[in-house]
């Protein structure tokens, strides 16, 4: 029998109790091996990736092939002390799935198990991808060499649980979902001194601060107001005591960006500012910008609007046209390659993503497998 509420509750719950950080997710990934295992597996073939050895990816063998729907979740969690206070809280000390990747993969497993027992019409891929959090997963597992020609997906869709949408509701849009990001890392080289002798030495503090102020004034006059984009500094180190005047500094923030356009336009404005702060005030400042495989989240047209109107027209689901988020996803990468959508599933909680309190309503998991596996079986039909 595929995977109903029943079932995948207490996975949910055993999947809570274990989070395990990017690249890390071993014992996650021997329990969701264990799970696919006992499926039937007429329709099935397990592969994993050996240079990305917490990756698994499965193909459902369709009617007929030369076609392939791709469904991706992510299976780490975060550096999150839990404080939830839940019978089966994180049995792992300063690791959470705060983020609720343990209901993505609930859902995923539910989903993938109802397949296993109802052969699709064409070829399904699903992948089970480590290190959304801090490693470009998305990413390294497009390049790892794994998605070979007949297991590369012509679509893709994936999910992301959304605290502030009411248990169960499907969220979308169309065009840009989440946010592309891009990290800023700075590091100011002067002289330091004495705070008596200001002429002999030279002020990374008084460096540092202007760098933190020209660079605020990107979005406000770089980037066009009908578009969007942020850039937040939110660590600034420099000097040991009042009386010294640093020598050094460290400024680290991000980027953010509906479109990889606006994403690049950013960049190339940190680094022109960089370059005359470095000039106006007599000093190195070596900059990294990395932006590792955090595209935008930009849904396909066609796809998308397809994705909604079937949503819309399902009178079990309750479908919110959502507006963009500057979340950063590492599916952005995925979708930049592959056409497909990605989505909100509401979970209701009070508590914000990747906060130690964050708990989703578990009632969404059932609710989003029967969603999905409709769809997907409509997209299937499509060809017929």
């Amino acid at each position: 029998m595929a995977l109903r509420e029943t079932d995948l509750i207490p996975i949910y719950r055993h999947l809570h109790q274990i989070p395990e950080l990017g690249l890390e997710e071993h014992e996650t990934q021997a329990y969701l091996l264990s799970i696919i295992r006992a499926m039937p597996q007429d329709y099935l073939t397990i592969k994993t990736v050996p240079t990305l050895d917490t990756a698994i990816l499965v193909k459902v063998s369709g009617q007929k092939h030369g076609y392939r729907i791709g469904y991706r979740t992510d299976i780490d969690g975060l550096p999150v002390t839990e404080q939830t206070g839940l019978p089966f809280a994180s049995k792992h000390p300063g690791r959470m799935h705060a983020c609720g990747h343990d209901i993505h993969m609930s859902v995923a497993l539910g989903i993938l198990s109802y397949f296993a027992e109802h052969q699709p019409v064409t070829d399904m891929i699903f992948m089970f991808q480590p290190a959304e959090e801090n490693a470009s997963g998305g990413k390294r597992l497009y390049e790892s060499g794994a998605l070979t020609a007949d297991w590369m997906p012509d679509e893709i869709f994936a999910f992301h649980d959304n605290p502030n949408l009411p248990t169960g509701a499907i969220g979308c849009r169309m065009g840009t979902l989440f946010a592309g990001t891009c990290e800023i890392h700075a590091h100011l080289s002067g002289k330091s001194g004495h705070a008596a002798y200001p002429h002999q030495a030279n002020d990374m503090v008084v460096a540092g601060s202007a760098l933190v102020q020209q660079l605020q004034t990107i979005v406000a006059r770089n980037v066009d107001p009908i578009q969007s984009g942020v850039v937040t500094l939110g660590h600034f180190t420099a000097g040991t005591i009042g009386n010294v005047i640093a020598g050094e500094a460290q400024i680290d923030g991000t980027i953010r960006a509906l479109t990889q356009e606006m994403n690049e336009h950013i960049q190339q404005r940190v680094r022109t500012i960089t370059e005359g702060v470095a000039l106006a005030y007599d000093c190195h400042v070596d900059l990294k910008l990395n932006q590792g495989g955090y595209y935008p989240v930009e849904n396909n047209d066609a796809i998308t609007a397809d994705f909604m109107q079937y949503m819309q027209a399902n009178q079990q689901v309750n479908f919110i046209e959502t507006e963009p988020a500057m979340t950063g996803e590492d599916f952005g990468y995925l979708i930049h390659q592959i056409p497909g959508t990605m989505f909100w599933l509401g979970v209701d909680s009070p508590y914000s993503l990747h906060s130690e309190h964050m708990v989703p309503h578990t009632a969404a998991i059932m609710r989003a497998v029967d969603a999905m596996t409709g769809y997907l079986t409509h997209r299937n039909d499509l060809q017929q």
